[in-house]
């Protein structure tokens, strides 16, 4: 299966097809870190969104077929959460009951790559957010958004990140 498929990329690309560099959530997925960072063009499309990406044009968008897809198949709801917690992971965090939570044995190593102003990833964490919220992961997108808002930045992110970055995560799940 590929994108080029008369169906949704998106919806191609959760059920086993390829981005439009050839590559799979799974291959992505087992990615490491360091290449998780370094490679700025595949979190549009493990994480869509409504709207078009000013760093990936070519990415595609989630529309209202991609939203009801997500809703109606509870697979690729699965495979969605795997790809936040390799995310969370990456960002020294991991889900726990009830909500998301600093890894104590990860999160200093891993904080260091992105918890400083204006990092790329503070984008990518907004985009987490708001596309947890609209494929159907709600709880998912508002316990990042808690962790995010009430943890880090009260916490070890204490002036790390921006007023603005704030504000973008407050509302990323609208």
């Amino acid at each position: 299966m590929t994108v080029s498929d008369n169906r949704d990329p998106i919806v191609a690309f959760f059920s086993g097809g390829r981005d439009i560099r050839g590559r799979t959530l799974e291959a992505i997925l087992s990615w490491e870190d360091d290449r998780l960072e370094d490679v700025h063009d595949y979190i549009q499309w493990v994480f869509p969104t409504r709207q078009p990406s000013g760093v990936n044009p070519t990415a595609p968008t989630a529309t209202p077929d991609t939203v009801r897809a997500f809703e109606d198949d509870p697979g690729l709801r699965d495979r969605l959460r795997r790809a936040f917690d390799r995310m969370l992971t990456f960002y020294g965090l991991r889900r726990a009951q009830g909500g998301i939570e600093i890894d104590p044995e990860r999160f200093a190593a891993r904080s260091g790559v992105w918890l400083h102003p204006g990092n790329h990833n503070h984008l990518r964490l907004t985009r987490i957010i708001d596309s947890l919220a609209t494929l159907g992961l709600r709880d998912e997108a508002m316990a990042l958004q808690q962790c995010l808002l009430g943890q880090i930045c009260a916490g070890p992110g204490r002036g790390r990140v921006s007023a603005r970055t704030t504000e973008f995560w407050r509302r990323a799940a609208d």
